[in-house]
């Protein structure tokens, strides 16, 4: 099985505090991982290290084998996708959703007047029905819910056919509905052997999608715990890096957590 992510011995200092702290972490072909930890652990931070907005202090990434600062930013994000609420503001104020998505194909924010072929329309337009947003493809993107700009931004992120995908809190500004859509559409691409390797950063547990083979929690900028996600998300785990008593279960592949009375 291929490694898709390498992190050996990361570091990552800003202002004098240390946000990453020698971490050590691999992401194999196939797995799909839910990464927790209570604010302050590093997890935004992971986010932009794997893919790249974020300049290392020491320690080397790699993805699929090459070394991430030897990529270009176009290179970058044809291998890992990514949706972020950080990325919101680079698309031009007139861009329309499908405009979002179809130009991830070339590596682009923007789309200017490069060629695209049918079945690039059609792989656009069928991104965006999977995340229940299909009927927004001619709208202008910044006339969106923050929801709905959510939903497309995913839809971006797999428009390249990405070796891994990196979502960065997928869940944050949906409703309840729209957050069940993404979780039954991120529950059949866990599912299909074709998907690439998923790293999905959480707040809550209940946004890890049925599927999901892995969980990572963060403390403090360290890896507290890795593995099988029925391993490592246990009330044990969870109480000791959330600092909170706390009970955990799942049903049917989802999971929950309440605090313990």
């Amino acid at each position: 099985m291929d490694t898709v992510f390498s992190l050996s011995d990361v570091s990552v200092v800003r202002g004098g505090t240390t946000i990453l702290d020698s971490l050590n972490w691999q992401v194999k072909e196939g797995e799909h991982w839910a990464v927790l930890g209570p604010n302050g652990a590093g997890k935004t931070t992971l986010a932009k290290v794997l893919t790249g907005r974020m300049k290392l202090n020491s320690g080397s990434v790699q993805v699929l084998g090459e070394d991430l600062s030897e990529l270009g930013s176009a290179e970058t994000s044809r291998l890992v996708g990514l949706a972020s609420a950080a990325l919101t503001g680079k698309f031009g104020m007139r861009q329309t959703s499908l405009d979002v998505v179809i130009s991830a194909a070339h590596g682009l924010s923007t789309r200017f007047n490069e060629e695209y072929e049918d079945v690039d329309f059609k792989r656009a337009t069928d991104l965006l029905a999977a995340f229940g947003v299909k009927e927004l493809a001619e709208r202008k993107f910044a006339s969106l819910s923050e929801g709905e700009k959510q939903r497309v931004q995913i839809a971006r992120a797999f428009m390249a056919d990405p070796q891994a995908l990196v979502l960065d809190e997928p869940g944050a500004g949906l409703d309840l509905g729209a957050r069940e859509t993404l979780m039954l559409a991120l529950s059949e691409l866990a599912s299909d052997w074709r998907s690439p390797a998923m790293v999905v950063i959480t707040h809550h547990i209940e946004e890890i999608a049925a599927g999901f083979t892995h969980a990572l929690l963060m403390s403090h900028g360290k890896v507290a715990y890795a593995g099988p996600i029925s391993e490592v998300l246990t009330g044990k785990n969870l109480t000791e890096v959330f600092g909170l008593e706390l009970e955990v279960g799942s049903e049917a592949g989802r999971w929950w957590a309440r605090g313990r009375s």
